[in-house]
């Protein structure tokens, strides 16, 4: 219990900090990151930390993906990412396009459906919808529980078979399911399945409509793939999220364009100088905890000195950085 208490107080987070640059330094062999407090009245006061490691931890959601769709800039109505939407009462009795069938397309269409609110959640390709549930327990947790005994192909026929008995057909519905697993399609191309919590019902009863991809969108609505063309009042945008890595990371070719490391899964996790990358799998929690092992085992085989705090300067805006003077 010492010791765990001793851990626990090593463990200092730092709030209101926005990353700016992080940069290997040669001349020291030590990381620079520098950080805009936010915390600061003026908002205008840096901070710098230095250290013998840099883990980049911050996922492949960090910020909105925003799609380059046609003619979306010349809408007349509102037009918000998910990340930005708070509830379906601001667009009672309206016509809503959704842009996007994920976890966040569905239960957005979901949410404007009881709302009062009339959403039209495009489709532009295949998807594996799930039950959140099966037989009264988790499907993520059974999905986990079953890996540890039986190959994932045999996990992601249960799983098919299971959505097949609850749901039906959801081609017919407007959602193809892709030609392989979701637990498949998960770990190759780090495609999440969704996990229903009540939209399919509203799509078999025609109250959230289905569309195809989206053409073009005009200054009142939108045209269709397939010919047809609505009007909408407000446009949601449910199109993810990525990496923002290459924004800030300068001076190292461990992550390529995206944000990604370039080494695929289970060997993304190290880069050159100390340099660590965890979350990056497409794998979810399963990933990133292999990530973290591996990070925690290669730092304590390279520890060799008492831990200590990093180093941490407050300069103001515009001011040199003093020289570091911390190993850690």
């Amino acid at each position: 219990m010492i010791i765990y208490s001793y851990i626990l107080i090593q463990i200092r987070p730092r709030f209101n900090q926005s990353v700016q640059s992080a940069r290997f330094d040669p001349l020291c062999s030590l990381w620079r990151l520098r950080t805009l407090d936010l915390s600061s009245p003026d908002s205008k006061s840096t901070v710098e930390y230095i250290s013998r490691w840099l883990i980049v931890a911050s996922g492949e959601n960090a910020e909105p993906l925003l799609p380059d769709i046609p003619g979306l800039e010349q809408f007349a109505g509102p037009v918000l990412h998910t990340s930005e939407y708070k509830s379906g009462e601001d667009f009672r009795g309206q016509r809503v396009l959704v842009v996007g069938c994920g976890n966040s397309g569905m239960e957005v269409s979901l949410d404007l459906c009881n709302q009062a609110a009339v959403p039209y959640m495009v489709v532009r390709n295949s998807v594996h919808v799930l039950p959140r549930e099966i037989l009264g327990f988790s499907t993520f947790g059974i999905s986990m529980a079953l890996l540890k005994w039986l190959p994932l192909r045999v996990v992601d026929k249960f799983l098919l078979l299971c959505a097949l008995a609850t749901f039906g057909s959801t081609k017919k519905h407007g959602i193809p399911r892709p030609k392989i697993g979701p637990l498949e399609l998960k770990n190759v191309a780090g495609k999440t399945p969704v996990l229903d919590v009540g939209a399919l019902a509203k799509i078999r009863e025609g109250k959230i409509k289905v569309m195809p991809g989206v053409k073009e969108v005009t200054c009142h609505g939108a045209k269709f793939v397939d010919g047809q063309e609505e009007e909408f009042d407000s446009v949601v945008l449910a199109t993810g999220y990525k990496s923002n890595v290459p924004s800030w990371l300068k001076g190292t070719d461990h992550f390529s364009e995206d944000g990604m490391p370039k080494m695929p899964f289970p060997n993304g996790w190290k880069g050159e100088h100390g340099l660590y990358s965890v979350g990056f799998t497409r794998r979810g929690i399963l990933g990133a905890c292999a990530d973290a092992s591996s990070i925690a085992r290669d730092i304590a085989l390279q520890w060799r000195t008492p831990a200590t705090e990093p180093t941490r300067f407050i300069v103001s805006k515009g001011s040199p950085s003093p020289p570091p003077h911390s190993r850690n």
